[in-house]
């Protein structure tokens, strides 16, 4: 039976305003196969960002089971969740997120110096990694010597250096052009390709039809979860 990566019964998530609580997701199961490449779907206010939140483990559900490489995140405390979201998933985030005053190398060297990684090693890794995405030439250079798309790249790079067994790429696309979208795009296939499993969130039609599962939210619960099959199967 194939494992999943991740396991959802009946996640639920309210927020408070004084007494009235405010639904956000109303009950999401799901399972999420090693090596799938979905992506999730809705329109503002469908609640895929909180769901991407609690996915990353950047948040908890009101309710409900959540499993993550087998490990059941749902009721864990911060300590614990960072824990986990550090060793289990890599992400990539519209904004980047890169340290300014650090090199491209530093930068995708981070999760490893939290991970207790010795130098040596965390600079072979870092620059091996920075090679996968193309910049094995800028592995020097800091983020305001790189453009958008090599930023996104170190970014990725980043992401994937800890070997997670998820990438979570937060409209990873949203602050590039469309000939860098592409190219983007294509390395997420590659990392799929290598055996990755990536969720992608996203509202852009174009870039949803990269992946090979297509899952949509509307008013906090799953409206449709397809097959792709524009995507070869690997």
């Amino acid at each position: 039976m194939q494992k999943s990566v991740i396991h959802l019964e009946g996640i639920r998530k309210s927020y408070f305003l004084g007494k009235n609580e405010l639904p956000v997701l109303k009950g999401v199961s799901l399972d999420i196969y090693k090596n799938e490449y979905v992506a999730l779907m809705g329109p503002s206010g469908s609640g895929k960002s909180t769901l991407m939140n609690i996915l990353g483990c950047l948040d908890t559900p009101t309710d409900g089971k959540y499993v993550l490489s087998g490990h059941d995140v749902s009721k864990m405390e911060d300590n614990d969740l960072a824990t986990v979201r550090g060793k289990e998933i890599g992400f990539v985030f519209q904004q980047f997120n890169l340290m300014p005053r650090l090199t491209a190398l530093e930068n995708v060297a981070i999760p490893l110096v939290y991970a207790g990684v010795g130098k040596k090693e965390r600079e072979e890794r870092a620059i091996t990694m920075l090679k996968k995405v193309g910049l094995g030439e800028r592995y020097k250079h800091k983020p305001n010597e790189l453009s958008g798309g090599q930023c996104q790249r170190v970014a990725i790079a980043r992401a994937l250096v800890n070997n997670p067994s998820l990438i979570l790429a937060d409209e990873p696309t949203g602050n590039l052009d469309s000939k860098t979208s592409v190219e983007i795009m294509e390395i997420f296939g590659h990392i799929h390709a290598s055996g990755n499993t990536v969720v992608l969130v996203t509202h852009e039609e174009d870039i949803a039809e990269h992946a090979r599962r297509v899952i949509r939210l509307r008013d906090g619960v799953i409206e449709s979860d397809r097959i792709n099959e524009k995507v070869a199967v690997l």
